[in-house]
């Protein structure tokens, strides 16, 4: 890690905390069938890469959610509150970390979102730690569904990249989705996978990365 310039950072599972099964439980609760094949880490219905590329809007979304349950009465709150309970927190030490990195790196987010989730984060920050947005803590942010792109396709890492003039050699890209460093590697980039047994915290002191 000698040689790094620049740190890409995920979003879900890398600085807040995400719970897939959380999620899978809300939506069998509103009726869905099969959720391991609805939503999951590794794969989805599409209609969440949809709502990721800012294809359809949250009212769509959300009519989506009720064509597949084949439940019209289906409120908008049920389904944000099933939505968001994918969502956990962000420990304290991680903004600390992102504060560090910044002063040493040009740093960088790259989240697939939805406008959903980044309404509930926006308030969620501003709720817990008074700030307003993830901004303080990047030099720039790139959210996919304000984009119209997403990991693990190639165009959402050359737009970073190419609007920012980062050498790839001198880039590292942290995410905890395998697909999504596939592409990485692939361009060039330096990866590494974030799981479950391991935090922000520990790989970026280990990594020599911060000292």
């Amino acid at each position: 890690m000698q040689h790094i310039k620049n740190i890409i950072f995920d979003y879900g599972n890398v600085i807040f905390r995400i719970d897939f099964n959380r999620a899978q439980h809300s939506f069998t609760e509103l009726g869905i069938k099969n959720v391991e094949r609805f939503f999951a880490h590794k794969g989805h219905d599409p209609l969440f890469d949809r709502f990721e590329t800012g294809d359809i809007s949250a009212a769509q979304f959300r009519d989506g959610i009720r064509r597949i349950t084949e439940n019209s009465d289906l409120t908008d709150e049920q389904i944000d509150r099933a939505w968001n309970s994918l969502l956990i927190g962000v420990p304290p030490v991680n903004h600390e970390i992102l504060l560090k990195a910044k002063q040493q790196y040009r740093t960088f987010l790259l989240s697939n979102i939805n406008e959903i989730h980044l309404d509930y984060i926006h308030n969620y920050l501003y709720q817990e730690y008074h700030i307003r947005s993830n901004d303080v803590f990047f030099e720039k942010v790139y959210y996919s569904h304000l984009v119209r792109k997403r990991k693990p396709n190639a165009e959402i890492f050359e737009q970073v990249i190419n609007e920012n003039d980062l050498q790839i050699n001198e880039t590292l890209f942290i995410d905890d989705s395998p697909q999504h460093l596939e592409t990485a590697k692939k361009l060039g980039l330096h990866t590494h996978l974030m799981t479950a047994d391991d935090s922000l915290e520990k790989f970026m002191y280990r990594s020599g990365l911060l000292h």
